[in-house]
């Protein structure tokens, strides 16, 4: 890679502090209108580019990576989920693979925890009434939801967002319960009163909400598959601030179609930016577009780890945050 100022393609629009640095510490090709990378503008990028800085809608499969050229060496992801990015192809001609973590745990955890009130407290149906001009005014059995203080939350996935999440929720009186590929250090378990279930299956029978924060891989695409979700109960309500692709989709809207689940509340579909038009037409589902971590300090702090693991690395060093195939 050239010593001096590598050519960074960045696909996306940044915050602009993040872009004026970057233009500062390299030679650097912005997206100024911010549409998303066709596939052929993506090849070109990989063929230019000494570092590339895609976000989770720029699909870099073994057909892209491909055919990048012999001075891409780091694809530097604005973002924490590195689905989007065939890893093993990218360690096998030599490229490394930064993310962004930690940035954006708080904010998507505050986001869960609004979806998490908002679903079975009606609040989506609330609001749409009111702008719709058909309220006509208070009663006692009017907009009944339910309360969650005392309910059991199911949490799939305790890293940094699970346990974040597991605080919040404490707080709002929830009994937390969790699955995680590997049990947490009893400190935290005993700080979240958090009961582990090795078995998803058990857990999912007995929670009144779950809640997913495990990324998309190989093994977790569908792992809420119709079987499992058919363990749930009928009151309960499921939350995904995740990945879209952990739930079979068409699965749970047939549920709850038939009134086999309370409700849902999803930040995250299966086929983004395409959203199944069956859930548009219910009310016990709150839809959000992927906004999770959208917030504009989550924005700043993401780009400066990006600047941080560029810079690290055009320097010579292993840069922080490297994501391998192993580590999802």
């Amino acid at each position: 890679m050239p010593k001096d100022k590598p050519l960074v393609v960045v696909t996306r629009r940044l915050p602009d502090v993040i872009e004026t640095r970057m233009m500062e510490l390299f030679n650097c090709r912005l997206n100024m209108d911010d549409h998303p990378f066709t596939r052929e503008e993506l090849i070109a990028a990989v063929k230019d580019a000494d570092v590339l800085v895609p976000t989770v809608t720029d699909r870099l499969d073994k057909g892209v990576l491909a055919q990048a050229g012999e001075n891409l060496r780091l694809i530097a992801n604005f973002g924490n989920g590195v689905d989007h990015i065939d890893l093993s192809t990218a360690q096998q001609r030599g490229i490394t693979v930064t993310n962004t973590p930690g940035v954006l745990t708080e904010d998507t955890a505050d986001m869960t925890m609004a979806l998490i009130l908002s679903v079975p407290r009606r609040l989506a149906e609330g609001e749409r009434l009111i702008r719709s001009g058909r309220w006509s005014g208070w009663s006692p059995t009017h907009m009944l939801g339910h309360r969650i203080w005392g309910k059991r939350l199911g949490i799939i996935g305790m890293g940094r967002i699970g346990q974040a999440v597991a605080r919040r929720a404490k707080g709002f009186g929830m009994a937390i319960h969790y699955h995680n590929r590997q049990r947490v250090h009893p400190e935290i378990e005993q700080e979240l009163e958090a009961t582990y279930w090795e078995s998803l299956d058990q857990m999912l029978a007995r929670m009144d909400v779950i809640t997913i924060h495990c990324p998309h891989t190989p093994a977790t695409y569908h792992l809420l598959s119709a079987r499992r979700l058919k363990l749930l109960r009928d009151h309960a309500y499921i939350v995904n601030t995740a990945r879209g692709e952990v739930i079979d989709e068409a699965a749970l809207v047939r549920m709850l179609q038939k009134g086999e689940l309370a409700g849902a509340a999803l930040d995250v579909f299966e086929h983004e930016p395409s959203v199944n038009p069956k859930l548009l037409d219910m009310d016990n589902v709150v839809l959000l577009p992927h906004m999770g971590s959208a917030t504009i300090e989550s924005r700043i702090d993401m780009g400066e780890k990006v600047l941080v693991n560029i810079k690290t690395f055009v320097d010579g060093h292993k840069p922080p945050d490297r994501v391998l195939p192993t580590m999802v």
